[in-house]
C-alpha cells in the first residue's frame, strides 16, 4: 500500500510541475498539458486527446488516450513505441496516410477533411514548407503529406501548426480561439515569420511551440499592439 501511495503522490507532483494551462468553454474546462516540444495532452468532457506524443516525454500522472492526433513522420512527431504505452482498449488514432504507413491502427485523415469524435471536432490542415528543404528542389515537409489540426471543444476552436512555413492555408484560419505556431529552422520558420503568419488570421491567444533555439521574445515583440495575446511556456522544461 505504501508503494502504491508513494507512486501516485509522485505523478501528482509530475503532473502539477507540469505549465498545465486552462480554458473555459460553454461545455466546460478545458485543460492543456505542454508534454515536450510538439507533445501535448488535452483533458475535456471526461475525455483524454493526445498530439504527436513521442518517447522523449513524461506521461507520468497522465491519464490514457481516448484519442492521438499525430502531425507527421517525423521522430518528434511520430512514435510507435510510445503508443501502446498511452493507449488503452478503443483508443482511435488519427493521421496522415504517410503516417499510417508506419502506424498501422491509425485511421487516415486527409488535409481538408473533418472528424467528429466525441466531444472533439478534428479539421486536418495543411501543413508544409514553402521554400526550406535539405537541398535545391526539395523540402523538409511536402504539401500533403501532414497534417495541422483544429480541434474544436465547446465552442472554442484551438489550432495546432504542426511542422510548416507561414503557408497560405494557416493565413486563412478563421475563428481561431488559440493557436499553438510552430517556430525553429531549419525545418519550420523563424520567429518574424511566424508572427506575419499570426497577424493574418488573428487568433484570440497564441502560444508558441516547437519552437526549441528560437528567441520567443522577437516572435512577442513582433506581435505587440495587435491585440492578439502571446502567451509563453516551457515546452522543455525538466520532467
Amino acid at each position: 500500500m505504501k508503494l502504491l501511495a508513494s507512486l501516485f503522490l509522485a505523478g501528482c507532483v509530475a503532473l502539477a510541475q507540469r505549465p498545465v494551462q486552462e480554458f473555459d468553454t460553454t461545455a466546460g474546462k478545458l485543460k492543456l498539458i505542454p508534454v515536450q516540444h510538439a507533445s501535448l495532452a488535452i483533458e475535456a468532457g471526461g475525455k483524454v486527446l493526445y498530439i504527436d506524443p513521442v518517447s522523449g516525454g513524461n506521461y507520468s500522472g497522465l491519464p490514457q488516450a481516448d484519442l492521438v492526433l499525430i502531425t507527421d513522420i517525423h521522430g518528434d512527431h511520430m512514435d510507435p513505441k510510445v503508443l501502446p504505452k498511452i493507449s488503452k482498449s478503443g483508443t482511435t488514432i488519427l493521421a496522415p496516410a504517410a503516417v499510417a504507413e508506419t502506424v498501422k491502427s491509425a485511421t487516415v485523415i486527409r488535409n481538408g477533411e473533418t472528424v467528429h469524435n466525441g466531444p472533439f471536432t478534428i479539421e486536418a490542415i495543411p501543413m508544409y514548407n514553402l521554400k526550406r528543404g535539405p537541398e535545391p528542389g526539395k523540402l523538409f515537409h511536402d504539401k500533403g503529406r501532414g497534417n495541422g489540426y483544429v480541434v474544436t471543444y465547446g465552442g472554442k476552436r484551438f489550432y495546432f501548426s504542426g511542422d510548416t512555413e507561414g503557408i497560405p492555408e494557416m493565413r486563412a484560419l478563421q475563428n481561431i480561439d488559440v493557436a499553438f505556431v510552430c517556430m525553429n529552422l531549419p525545418y519550420t520558420m523563424p520567429p518574424e515569420e511566424a508572427a506575419d503568419a499570426v497577424r493574418a488570421f488573428h487568433p484570440k491567444i497564441v502560444y508558441p511551440y516547437h519552437y526549441r533555439g528560437s528567441d520567443l521574445n522577437v516572435f512577442k515583440n513582433a506581435l505587440a499592439g495587435t491585440g492578439i495575446d502571446v502567451r509563453m511556456v516551457d515546452w522543455y522544461y525538466k520532467n
